[in-house]
């Protein structure tokens, strides 16, 4: 049977509609597109798309079982690698991981994995299936710091192996940046709660509202009784440009602006919580995290949303996907140039004026592409003379985010980098005995699934460690 050169496209909502609402975008695979693109599979031999997993899914395996109808028994192999497959499926950047290094692209298009993996997790979700029940005890206790994916991931991992794992989350909802930092229309969170039920089932605790470094310290959840501690806090403290204006009312960070939305429901006609609604935003930076909230303003009733990046289409970083969708339902895309200044409204005459010391518009230069950095992107060079203004009413920073310095400034002899990352070895280890750390507390920000890779790399590791105790 000859093979489709091209996988099965993903069913979506019409941009016109779901640039309206939160509901989510891609619609999902039926039955039978997900057996025609399993077909697509060549099963080869030395299967590179495993290698090219940060947590290697055992990826042919899972598909052949798609072919033969078996969508459960896919469900499981995808699950002996991975903790949260149905979040996976949805905004793991397969493209540039697993489908980029597909046998099959070479020639053609790469098989859609990660949307038969969505397939199979949504299949399996949908079923009445028994609750895991938890493994036998090995005696052992680990502290997992954050409930992310580096930190749902390592608790899931050890909590297969009989550990009685516990998770300190510092917001009143598990599953971090899935829950505060992806808008909906992207990662329902209804997907997230079930993946960290499943944890559960599998005896996982999971306490809420735990801000360690202010409730608790590392030095204290050893002297409860824990052996070991896993810390996955992510990178949630906002980078700025300092430029003139940023203090302006109506300057928001990403982090900011997503978490009111996502995880506040700033989008309710009565929300607990102030948003900028309606009105015209620019969105500063060029990553995911910027489409995010370049959607999010649009939904939330936007009349006009830029996104400003400073070099060209080439360059921007955001997942092609993302930057199509924002692209068909409207957004304005601002490129190579950069802004110099936020100005707001004057009016000395009446301070009483509610406009006073709010946004009214970005100042920008136009820019031109130089030589490489040390990124190996052509750096961006302002043009003199080339500033002009865009009418704004709100701005959305979104250059990138660091760890909080929190747990670092309270465990002793814990050793971090320039960029307040913390230091570790191969095996996840830090600078003290027992503390393992992954995912952007590590690394600064990055992808969900690297994260859960270094979330499996430290389970490993602790295992190894407290096995031999």
């Amino acid at each position: 049977m000859a093979i489709n050169p091209k996988k099965h496209e993903m069913p979506a909502q019409d941009p016109k509609v779901r640039a309206h609402n939160f509901e989510e975008v891609a619609l999902g695979y039926e039955e039978a597109v997900a057996l025609a693109e399993a077909e697509r599979c060549l099963n080869c031999k030395n299967q590179p798309c495993v290698s090219g997993c940060p947590v290697n899914v055992h990826i042919p395996e899972f598909i052949m079982k798609v072919k033969e109808g078996d969508f459960e028994g896919a469900y499981q192999i995808i699950s002996e690698t991975s903790s949260l497959p149905a979040v996976c499926g949805r905004v793991c950047p397969q493209e540039t991981q697993c489908e980029e290094v597909c046998s099959l692209g070479i020639k053609f298009e790469p098989v859609g994995i990660g949307r038969l993996e969505r397939f199979v997790a949504d299949w399996h979700n949908e079923q009445e299936a028994l609750k895991a029940n938890p493994p036998k005890s090995n005696g052992h206790k680990v502290a997992i710091v954050g409930s992310g994916p580096a930190g749902l991931t390592c608790a899931g991992d050890l909590a297969k192996k009989g550990y009685a794992v516990t998770v300190y989350e510092a917001l009143h909802t598990a599953g971090g940046v899935l829950v505060y930092g992806i808008p909906e229309f992207r990662l329902p969170k209804a997907i997230v709660a079930r993946e960290v039920q499943g944890l559960k089932d599998l005896g996982v605790e999971v306490v809420t509202n735990a801000v360690i470094g202010r409730t608790l310290t590392i030095d204290e959840l050893f002297d409860m009784g824990f052996e070991a501690v896993f810390v996955g806090s992510g990178a949630g403290l906002p980078s700025f440009m300092n430029i003139p204006g940023e203090s302006l009312t109506g300057v928001y960070s990403a982090n900011e602006y997503l978490t009111r939305s996502n995880l506040m429901k700033a989008y309710e006609d009565n929300p607990n919580t102030p948003i900028m609604k309606g009105g015209k935003v620019a969105v500063v930076g060029g990553g995911n995290v910027a489409m995010d909230a370049a959607r999010t303003a649009l939904r939330l009733g936007a009349e006009k949303v830029y996104v400003v990046y400073r070099r060209s289409m080439e360059e921007l970083p955001a997942r092609a996907e993302e930057v199509e969708h924002a692209q068909e339902e409207g957004i304005e895309f601002n490129l190579l140039c950069n802004p110099v200044e936020i100005l707001g409204y004057e009016n000395p005459d009446d301070p009483r004026d509610p406009k006073n010391g709010t946004v009214r518009a970005i100042r920008c230069i136009k820019m031109e592409l130089g030589e490489a950095d040390e990124s190996g992107r052509r750096r961006p060079v302002a043009i003199e003379g080339s500033e002009f203004d865009l009418d704004v009413d709100a701005v959305i920073m979104s250059i990138g985010t660091s760890p909080n310095p929190l747990i670092k400034d309270t465990t002793e002899g814990l050793e971090v980098n320039r960029r307040g990352g913390i230091i570790v070895d191969e095996g996840g280890l830090t600078s003290r005995n027992a503390v393992y750390a992954g995912g952007d507390a590590v690394t600064g920000a990055a992808t969900v699934i690297s994260a859960m890779g270094a979330g499996k790399v430290a389970a490993a590791s602790i295992d190894e460690y407290l096995s031999a105790k």
